[in-house]
C-alpha cells in the first residue's frame, strides 16, 4: 500500500510522469518477516538474539531468508530486460532514432548521466539504441538486497566516492538510485552503471504536514 501511494504521489507532482503507464508487481513486496511481520524491530532483534543470530541475517519462522529476496529481485530484473529488450524489437524507431523521453530528459536535468542515457547498438556501431526509462518504486530491504546483487552479481559499476557502509546501508523513505543499464539481444549479462545510491537530497526543506 505504501508504494502505491508513494507512486501515485510522484504521478500527481511530477510533469514528466503524468502519462506513465503503472504495473504492479508481487515479486516487488518487501521481504517476508513470517511472525514478525507488523512488529516492533525491537522484537525482530530480540528474536534474533535468542536464536544466536545478527538481526539483519536472522530469518524469522515463516519468513523469507535473504537469498530469497535476492533470487526475487534477480528474477524481475532479468524479466524487465527481457521485457525492454521485447519492446526495442517491436518498436519501429528503433533503428532510425531513439525515441524522445520525458523522464529521460528529467533525469539528465537532475543526474551526471553524461552521454550514457542514449545507449548505441555495440553490435552495430553508430546506431542509436533504444531507449526505456522504467521507475521501480519498492521498499527499504528488498531496494538494498537487488542493490548487492547488482554490486556482486553483475559487478556494476559504482561511483569511487560511495563507501562499503552506503553501498550495505537500507533506503531512507523515497530514497533514490539511479542505474544505467545497457544490454543487447544475447548478451550473459548486462552492464549496469550507478549514478546514485539512496540518494535524499530532495528532502531538504520537507516537513511533516501530516
Amino acid at each position: 500500500m505504501r508504494t502505491k501511494q508513494t507512486v501515485h504521489g510522484i504521478l500527481e507532482k511530477s510533469r514528466f510522469c503524468k502519462d506513465m503507464t503503472v504495473k504492479y508487481d508481487s515479486r516487488l513486496r518487501e521481504r517476508k518477516y513470517g511472525v514478525a511481520e507488523g512488529r516492533p524491530l525491537s522484537e525482530l532483534r530480540a528474536m534474533a538474539r535468542a536464536a544466536g543470530e545478527e538481526c539483519p541475517v536472522f530469518t524469522p519462522p515463516g519468513g523469507e531468508t535473504l537469498d530469497q529476496v535476492k533470487m526475487r529481485g534477480k528474477d524481475f530484473f532479468e524479466f524487465l530486460c527481457q521485457l525492454i529488450l521485447k519492446e526495442a524489437g517491436q518498436n519501429e524507431q528503433c533503428s532510425q532514432e531513439a525515441p524522445s523521453n520525458h523522464l529521460e530528459t528529467s533525469l539528465a536535468e537532475r543526474f551526471p548521466l553524461g552521454n550514457n542515457c542514449a545507449p548505441r547498438s555495440k553490435s552495430k556501431p553508430g546506431a542509436p539504441g533504444f531507449t526505456a526509462s522504467v521507475l521501480v518504486v519498492s521498499h527499504g530491504g528488498y531496494l538494498k538486497s537487488l542493490l548487492g546483487y547488482f554490486l556482486t552479481d553483475l559487478e556494476c559499476s559504482f561511483p569511487a566516492t560511495l563507501s562499503r557502509s552506503e553501498l550495505s546501508s537500507v533506503s531512507p523513505n523515497t530514497g533514490i538510485s539511479v542505474f544505467i543499464v545497457s544490454l543487447e539481444e544475447g548478451d550473459v549479462k548486462p552492464t549496469t552503471q550507478c549514478v546514485c545510491v539512496n540518494l535524499q537530497d530532495h528532502l531538504t526543506g520537507v516537513t511533516d504536514t501530516q
